[in-house]
């Protein structure tokens, strides 16, 4: 009976360790698809890069990432997905480009985080981990509140992303006085702003206060003269802040009509979205400050630097995010128990990462972001 018992120990004892070992080697794979040749080579190369230097901070042998290349094309993205889901890959960060999404459908016991932002209209195992408009737009409602403002107006460009923001501000609900869609020619823009503004109201009030002046015999005409003579209008605007939702040349385009029409920045609040510190707005004193919601800036600083002094080249912006997207997968399988299913992202989960802090839930990624302005030579955190 002792020998049946002691046998029967060494059993257990022997599949114990046994499966111990099996998946103490059992590989993580991750896969990777982005563009490694043709016209976008540069961003998938930094891309991968980046990965391999996340691999290299988390520092666990099993954790493998698999690149594959897109060439940036769609059918070539499903193509390369379906190899590394036939090598037992279930989560695959890419793809870079939101029209390399379309056949994804097909592949749905694979989870993709996508590095576009773009999140409507995504197929359903798609999730996308970039900075999305929700993120932004959130960021930019807790500014309201930091800031007391209470009469923010929207301006977004009649582009394609304009159906993001309109989807951000009703799962935001985000406190807006109005919302306008503007024309991205300069010419028809100038004519809207000024529609907006008042403009010709507020340059008729001032012609029509220095006439009764000019005619009156109020006793300090002369001085109230030469100070309405330095004015380009007279009259209030009703709104305290304008979200300007566009980027590069043509969110400076829409700065500088408000400053045509007597809007400036001093008089209203100036916020736009994330513009990953573009260090023009910087050149743009008379636009400033410039508010706008981002991820850690002292974070992307020691990134770029520490990718600088590795590979002796800058990386992307795109980079930054495959960075922590690695570490982020990682995270979420160690807290599944290492195990790869479709709980993975359906769980409420924070992650910080180094964009900021990373929010997942029900197969959504949003982010924490910081807030920033742009004012003389410098970006400053407001919070």
């Amino acid at each position: 009976m002792k020998k049946l018992i002691q046998f029967i120990i060494f059993i257990i004892v022997f599949f114990v360790l046994g499966n111990f070992q099996s998946f103490a080697e059992e590989k993580i794979k991750i896969g990777l698809v982005i563009p490694l040749s043709g016209e976008h080579k540069e961003i998938g190369n930094s891309i991968l890069k980046s990965t391999r230097l996340a691999i290299n901070k988390i520092d666990d042998p099993r954790l493998e990432i698999i690149p594959k290349d897109t060439r940036s094309n769609a059918e070539t993205t499903l193509r390369v997905s379906k190899e590394l889901y036939e090598q037992g890959v279930k989560i695959i960060i890419g793809p870079v480009f939101n029209k390399n999404l379309v056949y994804l459908n097909e592949l749905s016991e694979v989870t993709f985080l996508s590095l576009s932002n773009t999140n409507i209209n995504n197929p359903k195992n798609v999730i996308s981990g970039g900075i999305n408009a929700i993120s932004q737009i959130n960021a930019i409602k807790k500014f309201q509140k930091f800031a007391k403002l209470e009469r923010s107006i929207l301006l977004v460009p009649n582009l394609d992303f304009k159906n993001e923001i309109e989807d951000a501000i009703l799962k935001t609900k985000i406190k807006l006085k109005d919302k306008f869609i503007y024309d991205s020619d300069p010419t028809i823009l100038t004519s809207q702003i000024e529609k907006l503004t008042r403009y010709k109201q507020r340059k008729q009030n001032l012609k029509d206060e220095l006439k009764r002046l000019k005619n009156s015999n109020d006793l300090n005409k002369e001085k109230k003269i030469f100070n309405l003579e330095k004015r380009d209008t007279l009259g209030g605007v009703n709104f305290d802040s304008v979200i300007i939702a566009d980027f590069d040349e043509s969110l400076k385009s829409v700065a500088t009509s408000l400053l045509y029409t007597d809007v400036s920045s001093k008089r209203v609040n100036y916020i736009t979205l994330n513009q990953w510190f573009d260090k023009s707005m910087l050149k743009e004193k008379n636009l400033q400050p410039i508010y706008f919601p981002s991820i850690n800036k002292k974070n992307y600083d020691d990134f770029v630097l520490e990718y600088f002094n590795i590979y002796n080249e800058y990386p992307n912006q795109i980079s930054f995010l495959s960075f922590d997207l690695v570490g982020l997968v990682y995270f979420l399988i160690y807290k599944n128990d290492f195990i790869i299913n479709n709980k993975v992202f359906y769980k409420k989960n924070k992650f910080k990462g180094k964009i900021g802090i990373f929010e997942i839930n029900k197969n959504e990624i949003s982010h924490i972001l910081n807030f920033y302005m742009a004012e003389g030579d410098n970006f400053k955190k407001i919070f």
